[in-house]
């Protein structure tokens, strides 16, 4: 299923295709000791997990030294693959869950994964900001933002504003309520032709306005 990648990211490293290689086999170890990913979903993990994450890297190329952080990680996305698609820039993965952070400092250990930091806590417990802010299936998309927004730094370094980079399953509009931002939305199947990304949107929430 590497294959799928190569399709989208055909000048992958031989280090990255080493690493992207290593997932399925390390996922499925850790999926038969604990539920990490979906168990109907750890089948497609690359097409699920891994493409979905990397969709990130085709609206932005991360500038070397630019700080990340994977609020709500769970098992390591978006935060894994786009750690290995952007070696010198840094990731912070944080979960609430200790378990699934273990797995996640694990893997990326085992990946040989440097850029990676992995915490157990609160994600709006975490000190100093950021360039930009992944998540994914939050349930309350306006709350998210509104506990993150503080996190993300003013100064900008790469081709888009620092902000939030949400990936969604379906029609987010009705989530956007409450959320005193600039925001725009781009379909994921404009990236990737597969029927799996039909309904499925990146969005990019920046430009926060004060008192929110």
């Amino acid at each position: 299923m590497t294959d799928i990648l190569l399709k989208y990211f055909p000048d992958l490293t031989a280090e990255q295709r080493r690493q992207t290689e290593m997932l399925a086999p390390l996922y499925n170890e850790w999926n038969a000791r604990i539920n990490v990913i979906s168990r109907k979903d750890i089948d497609q993990l690359y097409l699920h997990h891994v493409l979905h994450s990397m969709s990130i890297a085709r609206l932005v190329s991360f500038t070397p030294g630019t700080k990340i952080m994977d609020a709500g990680t769970g098992g390591g996305f978006p935060g894994i693959p786009l750690a290995i698609l952007f070696p010198d820039s840094s990731f912070t993965l944080v979960d609430s869950i200790g378990k699934k952070i273990n797995v996640v400092e694990t893997i990326s250990a085992d990946l040989g994964l440097s850029n990676v930091t992995a915490i157990n806590a609160r994600f709006e417990n975490i000190p100093g900001s950021f360039d930009f802010v992944t998540g994914r299936a939050v349930s309350n998309l306006a709350l998210f933002v509104n506990m993150l927004k503080n996190k993300v730094s003013k100064t900008n370094n790469n081709r888009i504003n620092n902000g939030i980079l949400y990936l969604t399953g379906g029609d987010s509009m009705q989530n956007m309520s409450g959320i005193k931002a600039r925001s725009k939305e781009y379909p994921i199947p404009e990236y990737f032709s597969e029927p799996y990304f039909a309904a499925k949107k990146l969005i990019h929430i920046h430009s926060f306005s004060q008192g929110t």
